[in-house]
């Protein structure tokens, strides 16, 4: 009771110095203060007092209970923790755009910059806050076209592309991440080294090894063109685009993986894009039920 009364007296501002000095001390004063905080914020709703009165003379004479300060502790901070976890949940979430297997999407970033999304993948950012800074996280592959502004970042498991206003194509999966660079100059930060790409220039980092890599001439991915390219490229990443873009699950019986693709295959006939694959490297195929087996030519 001697804390029951405490409280009430704080309530009402009736505390005397030294006791308003011990609550100070205790671990009530902080709860208590949100509780009131958070209780002046809300409207009081207004109340018919003469029809109040009237319900109130047919009711029975309320039972009287003891208030249970720990229970009501309890409910203050589970109040308090609700309203700090909406407050976060309203102002610091982050926008993501997604795709999914055989999936592709076309939108614009809230500069009006223009992104393509390859195959799942995923790009996130901070919508609120993108005026002041051009940032977003990618997942997966994406072609930028990059209106001109302020700094514009890019940022992988394996590096961050910064560019001012450009066109740029991405492509981090597991084990791999290339940047190629389409039109003005493109900065690309791996393993705390920096390199400037021009136009027709390209960084790739197979198994966190750097690649040499040719020039290339083309305007644009030709994954957009519903078409996957590779030069000198393992197998593997090869399969596994594969599996991206047609949704398919691929094994391997005695095939090195490690052998190097050059080739293209379509997004838009699984036949002729297994042949495409597999005849080059003198691979066959066959299918048992959802699955697809890689086999050297003539082992079955």
């Amino acid at each position: 009771m001697k804390k029951e009364k405490q409280i009430l007296k704080w309530l009402n501002n009736d505390l005397s110095s030294k006791e308003m000095e011990d609550l100070k001390q205790s671990e009530d004063l902080q709860t208590l203060e949100k509780i009131a905080h958070y209780a002046s914020q809300l409207e009081v709703p207004k109340v018919d007092s003469q029809a109040a009165l009237e319900k109130l003379q047919f009711k029975k004479k309320p039972k009287v209970r003891t208030l249970n300060f720990k229970t009501f502790y309890s409910v203050a901070a589970v109040l308090v923790l609700a309203l700090t976890s909406g407050y976060f949940f309203f102002y610091n979430i982050n926008t993501s755009i997604e795709t999914q297997i055989a999936q592709r999407k076309t939108f614009t970033l809230p500069d009006n910059s223009e992104v393509v999304l390859n195959a799942e993948s995923k790009i996130s950012f901070d919508e609120k806050k993108w005026a002041k800074k051009r940032s977003l996280t990618l997942e997966g592959e994406a072609f930028f076209k990059v209106k001109k502004g302020q700094t514009f970042s890019v940022k992988t498991t394996d590096g961050i592309v910064t560019v001012l206003g450009t066109q740029f194509n991405v492509k981090a999966r597991k084990n791999y991440f290339e940047v190629h660079c389409y039109e003005g100059l493109v900065s690309v930060t791996h393993n705390n080294k920096t390199t400037k790409l021009p136009p027709g220039k390209i960084l790739r980092v197979i198994n966190k090894k750097v690649e040499n890599v040719e020039d290339f001439y083309s305007k644009n991915p030709s994954w957009i063109l519903q078409e996957s390219s590779f030069i000198k490229i393992p197998l593997d990443q090869v399969i596994a685009e594969l599996e991206r873009q047609y949704d398919l699950k691929i094994k391997v019986d005695g095939v090195d993986t490690s052998k190097l693709f050059t080739g293209s295959f379509t997004h838009t006939n699984k036949e002729i894009a297994l042949q495409a694959v597999t005849i080059p490297l003198q691979l066959s195929y066959k299918i048992e039920g959802k699955t697809i087996i890689f086999y050297n030519y003539g082992a079955n």
